[in-house]
C-alpha cells in the first residue's frame, strides 16, 4: 500500500478533496480503498486506474460528469506543454478523420495534445497567455469530417451499420475527441494556475448542486431524473421523525407523582403520549421567468412525497393565481411537460405578464383562505421581486396568522435579497424566508422545516 507521507497519497489525498468539494460524498475508509486499489493497479494503465478509482470512491452514476474531469485534473495523460513547431491544420485533420475512422482512442489522445498545442494557446508571450478548449475546436472544427470519416470506415470495410446508425456512431466518436481537448486544456491551466482554483472553477457540479435559476434545459432534464431518489430518501427521514416524535415527550407531573413509592426517584418516566398527524401543505409557486424550473422541480417533489402529507393544495401563479393541484395527480404528471401544462391550462396573468406577487398572493387570501388552517404548512416558492409593484403585505400576514407556518423558499443568494425590485427583506419580517438555491439545500429545508 501507498506511504502516507508518499507523493502519490498527497495527490490522491488533493484528489479525494477536490471530489468532496463538489458534494461527492468519499469517506476515510473509502479513501483507504481507492489507496489500495492505486497500488495494486499502478500508474502504467491510466483508463485501468480511472476505472479502479471510480469504483472505490463513487456511489452512483451520475457523479461521473464530476469524476472524470477532476482526475483528468489531478492524473494528466502527461506534464508540460510540448513544443513541435507551427502545427499544419489541414495535416492534423487528415489525421484526425484515419483516427476517428479507426475508432484509436489513444491516437485521438494525442492528436488531442498536438491540437491544443497547436491551436489552443493565446496570449502575447509563452508565460502570460492560457489555453483555450473552445479556441482549439473552433480553428480545427472536427464535427466538419463526418462525411470523411464514414468513407473512411466503409473503405476500411467496418463494421455494417446503417448510414443514421453510422453517423451517430461518428459524432460519438467527435464527442470523445473534444473531452479529449477539454480535458488537456483544463490540465494545462490547471499546472500555470493550480489543480486546486480549476478543480472549483472548471468542472461542472452534480445535478443536485446546480443553481436552480442558472440550470440550462439539459442540467433541469437531469434534475428532474432526481426527484424519485430524492424523494425516498426524504420520505425515509419523515418517517424515522415521525415514528420518535410518536413516542412523546416526558409527562414531568405524572413522573414526579410516580416517583414518589421509590423515594423520588424517577424509576419509570412516564411519557405524554401522543398521535402525530401527518401535515396538510399548501405551495404557492411562482412559475415566471427563470424561477419557474425550482418551481417546476419542487412540484414534482411534492408529488413523489404525496403519501407523507394528509393533504396538499398547489397553487401557481404569475401575477394572477389559480390552483393546479389536479395537474399533479400522484404518480402520474408528465416531469418534462409539467411547466406547460400548467402555464397553457391555469390562469395565471391577467392584463399583463410580469410577475406581481402583491395581486397573486392578494387573489389568494381572498379566493383561497379555506385552503389554510391551524394544521396546514404553507411553502411560498420565488425570488420575491415584486417589479415594482406593491409587496402588499396585509395578504401574507393573513395567511401567517391563519396557517400553522409559513416558510418561503428563495432561489436566490441571500447577497441579492432587497436589491433591485427585491422584497425579500420585507416578507422575511412577516415569514420564514429560506434561501434554496440547488436540490440539496431543497432536500434539506423539506426534512428540517416540515412538522411531524
Amino acid at each position: 500500500m501507498t506511504a502516507p507521507d508518499s507523493p502519490v497519497a498527497a495527490r490522491l489525498t488533493e484528489f479525494v478533496a477536490a471530489l468532496r468539494a463538489h458534494g461527492v460524498r468519499v469517506g476515510t475508509g473509502e479513501t483507504v480503498d481507492a489507496a489500495r486499489a492505486a497500488a495494486e493497479l499502478g500508474f502504467a494503465d491510466r483508463t485501468l486506474l480511472r476505472e479502479g478509482l471510480a469504483a472505490t470512491l463513487l456511489h452512483t452514476a451520475g457523479q461521473r460528469q464530476v469524476f472524470d474531469p477532476v482526475f483528468d485534473l489531478y492524473f494528466p495523460r502527461g506534464v508540460g506543454h510540448p513544443r513541435s513547431g507551427p502545427a499544419d491544420r489541414e495535416e492534423l485533420r487528415e489525421r484526425l478523420a484515419r483516427a476517428l475512422a479507426a475508432n484509436d482512442t489513444a491516437l485521438l489522445g494525442r492528436l488531442a495534445v498536438e491540437a491544443v498545442d497547436g491551436f489552443g494557446g493565446y496570449g502575447s508571450s509563452p508565460g502570460s497567455g492560457g489555453w483555450s478548449s473552445h479556441q482549439t475546436l473552433d480553428r480545427l472544427r472536427p464535427q466538419t469530417l463526418i462525411a470523411r470519416v464514414r468513407d473512411g470506415v466503409r473503405a476500411q470495410g467496418g463494421p455494417g451499420f446503417a448510414d443514421r446508425l453510422l453517423e451517430d456512431e461518428i459524432r460519438r466518436r467527435v464527442e470523445v475527441f473534444r473531452g479529449l481537448v477539454a480535458a488537456e486544456a483544463r490540465r494545462r491551466v490547471a499546472e500555470r494556475r493550480g489543480r486546486e482554483e480549476i478543480a472549483r472553477r472548471a468542472v461542472a457540479p452534480t445535478a443536485d448542486r446546480v443553481d436552480f435559476l442558472y440550470a440550462g434545459k439539459d442540467r433541469l432534464a437531469e434534475l428532474r431524473r432526481t426527484v424519485q431518489p430524492l424523494a425516498r430518501k426524504l420520505a425515509t427521514r419523515l418517517a424515522a421523525r415521525r415514528r420518535r416524535a410518536s413516542r412523546g415527550s416526558i409527562d414531568l407531573r405524572r413522573t414526579l407523582r410516580g416517583s414518589l413509592s421509590t423515594g423520588g426517584v424517577p424509576m419509570r418516566p412516564v411519557l405524554r403520549r401522543r398521535r402525530p398527524a401527518r401535515p396538510e401543505l399548501v405551495l404557492l409557486c411562482d412559475v415566471s421567468g427563470s424561477v419557474s424550473g425550482f418551481s417546476d422541480f419542487t412540484m414534482l417533489l411534492v408529488q413523489a412525497l404525496h403519501d407523507q402529507f394528509a393533504r396538499v393544495r398547489v397553487f401557481a401563479f404569475v401575477n394572477r393565481i389559480d390552483e393546479v393541484t389536479g395537474l399533479l395527480v400522484h404518480g402520474a404528471a408528465d416531469p418534462e411537460g409539467l411547466g406547460a401544462r400548467i402555464r397553457a391550462e391555469a390562469t395565471l396573468t391577467g392584463w399583463h405578464g410580469s410577475s406581481d406577487y402583491g395581486m397573486a398572493l392578494g387573489e389568494f387570501a381572498e379566493r383561497y383562505g379555506d385552503a389554510v388552517g391551524p394544521r396546514t404548512t404553507v411553502f411560498v416558492l420565488g425570488d420575491a421581486r415584486t417589479n415594482m409593484s406593491d409587496p402588499n403585505l396585509p395578504a401574507v400576514r393573513r395567511v401567517a396568522e391563519r396557517a400553522r407556518r409559513v416558510h418561503w423558499l428563495n432561489p436566490e443568494p441571500r447577497a441579492l435579497w432587497g436589491t433591485g425590485d427585491s422584497a425579500a427583506p420585507q416578507y422575511a419580517e412577516l415569514v420564514g424566508m429560506h434561501e434554496c438555491r440547488n436540490a440539496r439545500q431543497l432536500g434539506d429545508l423539506v426534512a428540517r422545516l416540515l412538522p411531524v
